[in-house]
């Protein structure tokens, strides 16, 4: 009764100024966005009211299982965002190489749409695998119930509500035009609550360990949400124009707003898209391949040098721009030096699998697996290369970049999440496997077949339109008109637009798969193939007698 009543007068008084704010409004984006908070109280309030029990006091915790409800609703979340998010990609990709899939409307344009896919793909696929993987492994690693249950709780849904107000926001043209920092400002201090919140529960578990030993995830997955907040907190420093309005401008401006924005979105690619699923990576693949991580020292080494490095490379976002000479140069050396610690994770992940590497060919989670560690690797060398001011001529501003990120993100980040879901769900639903490891090896090979195609095309889009960018007549004017170029670039962008279907594709069968895994079903299918052994066979053969 102690706890409900707190909670309930929370949600009433959450409610009331929704209301409230909704009635002031001064623009009909903050309206809706506040129309959407209101029914958030409205539901948490009856949820509060209608699941209250008052013998949950005096009930004993079972402290002899992990608390693993929210991990189930984070997979589950997960895969909604993931498919939704892919699917926002396919659809704009589609617009790019055919206009009229925009319909004259504003609502699905691309300036309108690309943001909607970005943070689906990023923070709404990524962000919910990261704090359902934190939970699963930090409570593994410590042994130890997650701490702060109801924080926990308040954590899982608000992230949800922080997605529904971003993607709602961007479909009605709410946004600061920053990337990867879209959201306006009060939808920015709905996320810090949140992750300060989620700080204080992976920090809590942690304090309430009963293994002494911090295993080296959690230093990744600390090392992400510390980071994240900080570069949160200084990039979406706004000044509101109206407290009952969805419009803002920026503390920082100029050429000082440019390097703040790219600190913090090369860093959001470091922290959040490459800490956090290391962490991952450090983790389920040691369990997945059934053997200890390769070097524990060099997972150390590699945290710390990967931290240190990380957060001085933003700079190379903005060669031959207003940014200082020096500055830029900072950032493409840091770059440069950053190749060498990302690679550490990689030959780490992949020397884990030493006396295992025969398991590649019957377990598509681990093919999987091997396959993220080697985006990771490709991407983490291109990068680097892509800094260096020579390099950064050609490709800067063009489709080689959208290829990069896309290996990244489709190869490294997909693949390790796709794997992970995997490994996940027969254990959290208590089933014996996968309704079909089938449908996985199906899975990987539309994922890769779709991120080759994918990459290939923007490679040769991004190279094709750098040369004849800077393509001059004997006379000394350009001899490509920006027309020329577009037309010049339609089979590739239409070759993406395969690239994206294949990749759907495969998040669909993990999908029907994972839905048919949590249902209980499973399908008779025969073994993926493995080598027979007869030991008969498996000896020398007696010398040959002389006669």
């Amino acid at each position: 009764m102690d706890s409900v009543i707190p909670r309930t007068g929370l949600w009433l008084a959450a409610l009331f100024f929704a209301v409230i704010a909704t009635a002031l409004a001064v623009d009909t984006g903050f309206a809706v966005h506040m129309v959407i908070c209101g029914l958030a109280a409205f539901i948490g309030l009856v949820v509060t009211v209608r699941g209250w029990d008052p013998a949950a006091a005096i009930r004993p915790v079972d402290t002899g299982r992990y608390d693993d409800d929210l991990i189930r609703l984070g997979v589950i979340a997960t895969v909604f965002w993931g498919t939704a998010g892919f699917l926002a990609g396919l659809y704009i990709a589609l617009e790019m190489a055919f206009p009229q899939f925009n319909l004259g409307l504003q609502w699905i344009n691309f300036g309108r749409l690309r943001p909607l896919h970005t943070s689906a793909v990023i923070f709404a696929f990524g962000g919910n695998a990261l704090i359902a993987t934190s939970f699963y492994v930090v409570q593994r690693t410590c042994r130890t119930r997650l701490a702060l249950p109801g924080l926990a709780k308040f954590v899982f849904w608000g992230y949800q509500l922080f997605i529904v107000l971003a993607a709602t926001g961007y479909l009605m043209g709410i946004t600061q035009g920053k990337e990867y920092a879209e959201p306006e400002w009060y939808v920015d201090l709905w996320l810090t609550v949140v992750w300060v919140a989620y700080l204080a529960v992976f920090v809590a578990t942690l304090l309430k360990r009963t293994e002494p030993h911090i295993y080296v995830a959690n230093w990744f997955y600390l090392s992400f949400i510390l980071t994240v907040a900080m570069l949160h907190l200084v990039n979406n420093a706004n000044i509101p124009v109206s407290f009952f309005g969805s419009r803002s401008y920026p503390v920082f401006g100029g050429v000082q707003g440019a390097l703040v924005q790219w600190w913090y979105g090369h860093n959001a690619v470091g922290f959040f898209l490459t800490a956090g699923f290391l962490a991952m990576m450090y983790y389920f693949v040691p369990k997945q391949a059934e053997r200890p991580v390769y070097s524990y020292r060099l997972s150390i080494i590699h945290f710390w040098a990967l931290i240190f490095l990380y957060i001085w490379a933003g700079p190379h976002h903005l060669h031959y721009t207003a940014l200082p000479d020096w500055a830029q140069t900072l950032g493409m050396v840091f770059s440069v030096m950053l190749w060498m610690p990302s690679w550490g994770g990689m030959i780490n992940g992949l020397m884990t699998l030493n006396g295992a590497w025969d398991k590649i060919r019957t377990d598509p989670i681990l093919r999987m697996m091997v396959l993220a560690l080697a985006f990771y690797g490709m991407s983490t060398f291109e990068g680097p290369m892509m800094s260096i001011k020579s390099v950064n001529s050609l490709s800067h501003y063009t489709d080689w970049t959208i290829g990069h990120v896309h290996s990244g993100a489709l190869g490294w980040n997909g693949m390790i999440t796709f794997s992970c879901l995997y490994y996940l769900a027969p254990r959290l639903w208590g089933r014996e496997r996968l309704y079909s490891l089938r449908m996985v090896n199906w899975h990987f090979w539309l994922a890769t077949l779709g991120i080759v195609f994918y990459t290939a095309a923007m490679w040769v889009a991004g190279i094709t339109q750098g040369l004849m960018w800077r393509e001059y007549g004997p006379d000394g004017y350009l001899v490509n008109s920006f027309a020329d170029t577009v037309a010049a670039l339609h089979p590739m962008y239409a070759l993406r637009v395969l690239g994206g279907l294949l990749y759907l594709s495969g998040a669909a069968v993990m999908a029907t798969n994972i839905t048919r895994t949590i249902l209980g079903h499973s399908r008779e299918e025969a073994p993926l193939h493995s080598p027979a052994f007869d030991p008969a066979r498996d000896r020398p053969l007696a010398p040959a007698i002389a006669i």
